[in-house]
């Protein structure tokens, strides 16, 4: 126990090591390289170059015997701190440093730079050749002795723009991931290859689920498959909906800026809103509901007996102007839909309709074999409201996630600008923890759009906002479980549920009969009656992922049986079509949910 804990002590100093050693190797193959910042992130490292010219993957083998052998050499890591005249003298013509030193004085920061040194050097001076020089912090091992050089992997090429900036020169990353031992990296690599197998842009495409053109970044062509797959998703979510007593509402996709100057978003969340024109006057297409549904509770006058008062929207109409380099399948994207929900409700309601949401998360993620936790996010930096209004959300929220029997974490200044909220993470097939649904407690918005309802006394109070959507966005979830399940929905999702696999043509009164029985019965099938062998057939159905394959010839059709292969279980023998619809019941659509 105590030599793992001094490995992961260790850790982060080799990984920062080794982000070092990979500028040396790339100085040693481009002596003209001009260098860029080089930290450590999750599992690993990356440095940024200017280079002369291009690389490609087949250059990491070289880099990586070129750090193998510096770590050999047992050098040393020593740092001093300098002046900013001695650290622009020692980095001349390393333009990206000058600018990392102009900044760092004007912040008035200390500058430090370490040396990775031969051994033997005990002093070491401003400019000794042997050395390589870098801005740094620090944060390394004394000596590479302490790295294990079969520990770590330089794992990939990517563009990135000089402190992000898309009007700075575009810099090659490489990035590389490190471990304290060869079996941990054997194991993350092992993972990344299923993650790589799972990725649900490729799944995406292989099952004939959605695509993506660049006549529109960021948004979503669905394919039919991916159709049924997201018409089940909402037709399980107004199940649950309708159960819980909440009332469908719909609002325009685009309304005039000032209801988003009113609510707040206009200046916290503006750069991510797509504005439009009309008539001399700007509009928004909308990024979020939540201002819209406050004026269809604003339509009428509210009694203390209305409360709560539950509004869902499911739209696909919502419309964020995400930058194009953080696009990226159905995880990131400009147009989607929320599984949306606003609750209006008295400050004495508060605790019962946070506990209920949170009981709906629950049984909801159950569904998809997604076990959650929990995390308290409250006031960030920039925030509106008072103070006070912020400790009671606070307040109320925690009160609720002690009395549900979760375990849940805090995390500090990550709440929304107008309210604290519970973030509800799931975790995967593969342990990847994802933050999917929201609970957000907003005193704000309710006093800036002036609502209000009358009391047992005929006061006007003002009632306070839920937000909360528990799949996030649509595109993202389904991106999600593609990856969780692999592309193997559970029968009730399958976008189709049962092949039909004829061997013969000269069955095809008996299969067509059977396909017309299955349709009857709301399954989704397909027919295969290609002319092409039984075993073509039957491989290609598997790689399409369907539960159930029904593979009809002369013996089936002479016993009036259907032989059933099972998605995960293989044969399991023939079956009169009644056994095989009765053995379906239990895995109908939303029946096992």
């Amino acid at each position: 126990m105590i030599q793992k804990a001094l490995k992961e002590s260790k850790i982060e100093e080799i990984r920062h090591s080794l982000a070092h050693l990979l500028a040396m190797a790339v100085l040693k193959k481009f002596p003209q390289a001009k260098l860029g910042i080089g930290p450590t992130i999750e599992n690993g490292f990356y440095y940024d170059f200017k280079l002369p010219s291009a690389i490609g993957a087949g250059d990491l083998e070289g880099l990586t015997a070129i750090m193998r052998e510096l770590i050999g050499g047992k050098l040393e890591f020593k740092g001093k701190k300098v002046t900013a005249a001695q650290a622009r003298k020692l980095f001349k013509g390393q333009p990206f440093k000058l600018d990392l030193i102009k900044e760092f004085t004007k912040e008035k920061k200390q500058l430090t730079v370490y040396a990775t040194c031969p051994p033997g050097i005990e002093n070491w001076k401003l400019k000794i050749g042997n050395c390589f020089l870098d801005l740094c912090k620090g944060g390394h091992v004394r000596s590479t002795s302490e790295i294990p050089g079969d520990a770590f992997k330089l794992t990939r090429i990517a563009g990135a723009y000089w402190r992000g900036d898309e009007k700075n020169p575009q810099l090659t990353r490489i990035y590389g991931v490190a471990f304290g031992t060869k079996p941990e990296l054997d194991e993350y690599l092992k993972l990344q290859e299923e993650i790589q197998r799972r990725d649900h842009r490729a799944l995406g495409e292989k099952l004939d689920l959605f695509s993506q053109h660049d006549i529109a970044p960021g948004a979503i062509f669905w394919h039919p498959k991916g159709m049924i797959l997201w018409r089940e998703l909402e037709r399980f979510m107004r199940s649950k909906l309708d159960r819980s007593g909440y009332g469908e509402i719909s609002t325009p996709v685009m309304v005039k800026k000032k209801v988003f100057e009113t609510s707040g978003h206009w200046d916290y969340y503006r750069k991510n809103m797509f504005i439009v024109p009309v008539d001399k006057e700007a509009y928004v297409l909308k990024p979020m509901n939540c201002p819209e549904a406050t004026y269809i509770y604003a339509s009428r006058l509210r009694s203390y007996r209305d409360l709560p008062l539950r509004y869902s929207e499911i739209t696909d109409r919502l419309h964020r102007n995400e930058l194009a380099g953080v696009l990226g399948g159905l995880f990131r994207v400009r147009q989607m839909t929320q599984d949306d929900a606003h609750i209006f409700c008295r400050p004495d309601q508060i605790e019962s309709e946070i506990t209920k949401l949170i009981q709906l998360a629950k049984e909801i993620y159950g569904a998809f074999n997604l076990p959650l936790n929990l995390k308290l996010a409250t006031k960030p930096a920039k925030a509106m409201g008072s103070p006070k209004l912020w400790r009671e959300a606070e307040q109320a929220l925690e009160s609720v996630l002690k009395k549900s029997g979760f375990r849940y974490e805090t995390k500090p200044k990550d709440g929304a600008f107008y309210g604290p909220k519970i973030d509800v993470h799931a975790s995967d097939a593969l342990k990847r923890d994802w933050q999917i649904a929201t609970i957000q407690l907003d005193f704000q918005m309710p006093l800036r759009f002036n609502l209000a309802y009358t009391d047992e006394r005929g006061k006007k109070q003002t009632p306070v906002m839920i937000h909360r959507a528990i799949l996030g966005t649509f595109e993202r979830f389904i991106g999600i479980i593609i990856e969780h399940y692999a592309g193997a929905f559970p029968f009730w999702l399958a976008p189709v549920q049962v092949a039909v696999l004829p061997i013969t043509d000269r069955l095809r009164a008996y299969y067509i009969e059977i396909e017309k029985i299955l349709r009857r019965e709301g399954l989704r099938v397909t027919l295969d009656d290609r002319n092409e062998t039984i075993g073509k057939k039957i491989r290609e159905a598997e790689m399409q992922k369907i539960p159930y394959l029904l593979i009809i010839g002369p013996r089936e059709a002479e016993a009036k049986n259907v032989s059933v292969r099972e998605r995960g279980r293989g044969d399991q023998g023939q079956l009169k079509l009644e056994e095989f619809l009765a053995r379906l019941k239990k895995d109908s659509p939303l029946s096992n949910i």
